[in-house]
């Protein structure tokens, strides 16, 4: 569930700021994250590119879907706007066990759906300390935080998001927002650098290129 209820259009940040470096960016795309999986790595540049439906049907035909695509599945729903299907994913990851750290994601997220946030970030809290290399963790932590305002919290956690999977397009937006609700207009211009880098056709490209040049003063 993104946090971003005020469009980063309305930023009206006039820092300005140096360009991220083209080398730097290489050097992530150089070292994606491992162990995704080509089949959700396909469905996660379809989600991506904004082809939510596409998405939905892919995964309606499959007969097992891994925790990381149920996480991805219910994303997809509530961009479709269907919020009994999008709790319905997040419920197949809530009801694991108490050893597997998506369970705690879906319950955070959960609770995110039903405004409970300290209690969706104490979830995700607890998936990390199962698994403190799942960078979707990082994300739904990220999400509770922002949404209980704690928006430095929120950056820290997803640019670890970020740094365990360089590739997570929409980590990388973000974590561009809570860095500019956290007053760091150099971080979320990183984060929005590599979101148009690794995420070249979303929707929000336009809104991102737009706080970029005005952030550059063009």
């Amino acid at each position: 569930m993104p946090f971003d209820q005020v469009s980063v259009q309305q930023c009206d940040v006039r820092t300005r700021f140096c360009d991220v470096s083209r080398l730097v960016v290489a050097c992530l795309i150089a070292f994606p994250a491992t162990g995704l999986g080509q089949e959700f790595a396909d469905l996660r540049k379809q989600y991506e590119s904004g082809q939510y439906q596409a998405v939905a049907d892919a995964v309606g035909a499959m007969t097992d879907r891994s925790p990381r695509v149920w996480y991805l599945t219910a994303q997809t729903y509530e961009k479709l706007g269907l919020g009994d299907q999008l709790r319905d994913a997040y419920n197949q990851l809530a009801g694991g066990t108490e050893e597997n750290p998506w369970t705690f994601v879906g319950r955070s997220a959960i609770a995110v759906l039903d405004k409970n946030f300290d209690e969706g970030v104490n979830a995700a809290n607890q998936a990390i300390t199962l698994d403190a290399a799942l960078p979707e963790a990082y994300f739904q932590l990220g999400l509770a935080e922002a949404f209980r305002q704690n928006f430095e919290s929120a950056a820290a956690a997803l640019d670890k998001a970020t740094e365990l999977d360089p590739q997570f397009g929409y980590a990388h937006y973000q974590a561009g927002l809570a860095h500019y609700r956290n007053k760091r207009p150099d971080r979320m211009a990183s984060h929005f650098e590599m979101f148009l880098t690794v995420a070249p056709q979303a929707p929000e490209r336009p809104e991102v290129e737009s706080i970029l040049r005005t952030l550059r003063g063009r």
